[in-house]
């Protein structure tokens, strides 16, 4: 039986307010993320991501209300991330309203949190976001931590497999090179990584055109596409991209 895709927009919230940029810098306000979070899901979008871009570089927790007015106005699945680093913090933002758990710095700084989550909450609700850039010298994908600040030293191929070991029910994969770029998903980053895994993988960063959301299920395949730009700043519409999956014979939920 073959699943689905899932198209899920992302909404970054800095201070209150969703943003988006290039490269995790230059950020730009792009509205009310109880607001956007009604228009997605009246739009056809399958999940939502919330992540306080904030949060881990700052120290800061997650703002609990915020999650809860967002998740109120909400029926459609719902990830929560940004600042996690306990299995507190996690049954915090869970009992606030979110479906699952996004944790990237503190799954790198601390990776038995991903088994605590895992077994606490179930696989499902845990997903670990990983943010990874070519090295200079082209000869592999690095993981970054603390908001795509700090360089890690990690491969990006086995970190997947490891995350994958430790529990984790999901990946959330962003390539920094090609975030907010809209020059389209990075496929062989995706590519590589879906190879390597047996849970599902959410692809994200550079997503500008609809025929870059059919490349990233079929060559990179990918089990979701998350994207931000073209969705704040209206240039499709969720129902828009589905339609065009559709006619290019992308199974997706109408």
């Amino acid at each position: 039986m073959t699943l689905a895709k899932r198209i899920v927009p992302c909404l970054d919230v800095k201070q209150g307010r969703v943003v988006k940029g290039e490269h995790f810098v230059n950020l730009k306000d792009a509205g009310d993320p109880v607001e956007l979070g009604i228009k997605y899901r009246d739009d056809g979008a399958d999940e939502l991501v919330f992540l306080d871009i904030t949060a881990s570089p700052e120290k800061r927790k997650i703002v609990s209300e915020m999650v809860r007015n967002v998740a109120a106005k909400l029926d459609i699945p719902f990830t929560v991330g940004g600042g996690i680093s306990s299995i507190n913090d996690a049954r915090d933002i869970l009992c606030s309203g979110a479906d699952k758990i996004g944790i990237n710095t503190m799954a790198i700084e601390k990776p038995e949190l991903i088994t605590e989550i895992s077994e606490r909450f179930g696989k499902q609700c845990c997903v670990v976001a990983i943010d990874a850039k070519r090295t200079e010298n082209q000869d592999m994908f690095e993981v970054y931590s603390y908001g795509a600040r700090k360089a890690t030293g990690m491969d990006a191929i086995k970190w997947s497999k490891k995350v994958e070991e430790f529990g984790a029910g999901e990946i959330l994969l962003t390539s920094i090179d090609r975030d907010g770029t809209q020059n389209g998903f990075d496929i062989e980053l995706t590519k590589e990584i879906t190879k390597v895994v047996n849970i599902p993988v959410i692809a994200s960063g550079g997503c500008g055109k609809l025929e870059h959301f059919v490349t990233v299920f079929k060559e990179g395949k990918a089990d979701a596409a998350l994207a931000a730009s073209i969705f704040h700043y209206n240039k499709f519409s969720i129902s828009v991209v589905k339609k065009f999956l559709l006619k290019n014979q992308v199974l997706v939920r109408t």
